[in-house]
């Protein structure tokens, strides 16, 4: 299937990018193409310009520093998954990019990317609200929490770009997911971590956003162990059912994703601070 017609621009800078898409409210951002391109062949999108942000340097990288993991808007999977200072400052961050779709997906995809269309079944929002990260924007730095608003939602405003994620080293964290047999996508996730802010419990793929599970938080607040999780059940409310698997099944497999998180978290040896680089 062709695309619908629409006007090329690879500029150079970010500042040039900025001002395409301040000049005309019907361009597009493109950063790795995996959702909208698609969307184009569909024709549930139809940008008069298509802005390609891969040739601006400075939305590109990957900086690993003693209190946090700053990754570039731009950066491709499979360097977030393959980075040696990423896996060893936070390994479940790099374990959650390295099961993203399949290699080519991987390769082209980006963090921005994905983040910015927030689709409940992918598997970066969880690790951002997990870790308490941070996204720095054109325009200002919004908290995880705050970033995820709802159904393919954010709180990116028009014309505003992210640019970079900040997420603040935890001193242990764990990511499981239940992917879809037919196309990758997360049927049910969790990301469990121990870090600066305390316990935190990201769910994706459940619900039409990613969620803080409180229950699960307060739980391993009191006792960081799969014993504290005994008795834990997800609230169906809320939570989608789809062909691929009802709210029932997905609240159970919440419960699951959890504990095989924190299994992966407990797996890892807690850093002491002197060692850190």
């Amino acid at each position: 299937m062709s695309l619908p017609d629409f006007i090329y621009r690879r500029p150079k800078t970010l500042a040039e990018a900025l001002a395409i898409l301040a000049d005309d409210a019907d361009a597009r951002a493109l950063a790795g193409g995996q959702t909208l391109l698609p969307a184009l062949k569909q024709r549930l999108a139809r940008p008069s310009q298509l802005v390609d942000l891969q040739d601006i340097p400075d939305l590109r990288g990957v900086t690993v520093g003693a209190d946090a993991v700053t990754i570039g808007a731009m950066t491709p999977h499979h360097v977030t998954a393959t980075d040696p200072a990423v896996g060893r400052a936070i390994p479940a961050l790099a374990h959650l990019a390295g099961g993203i779709a399949h290699p080519q997906v991987r390769h082209r995809g980006t963090m921005g990317g994905s983040i910015a269309n927030n689709d409940p079944a992918a598997d970066y929002p969880a690790a951002l609200v997990g870790l308490g990260a941070t996204v720095q924007t054109t325009r200002r730095r919004i908290a995880a929490d705050d970033f995820f608003t709802g159904l393919f939602l954010t709180a990116l405003e028009p014309g505003e770009l992210v640019l970079s994620i900040r997420f603040p080293r935890p001193r242990r964290a764990g990511y499981h997911k239940f992917p879809s047999l037919a196309s990758g996508y997360v049927t049910t996730g969790a990301f469990v971590s121990e870090g600066p802010a305390g316990i935190r419990v990201a769910v994706n793929g459940a619900g039409p956003c990613v969620f803080r599970q409180a229950d699960a938080e307060a739980r391993l607040t009191r006792d960081f162990t799969p014993a504290a999780l005994t008795g834990f059940a997800q609230p169906t409310e809320g939570l989608n059912s789809d062909l691929h698997a009802h709210a029932r099944y997905r609240a159970q497999l919440v419960a699951v994703a959890i504990a095989r998180a924190l299994d992966m978290a407990l797996a890892q040896p807690v850093p002491e601070p002197e060692t850190l680089p």
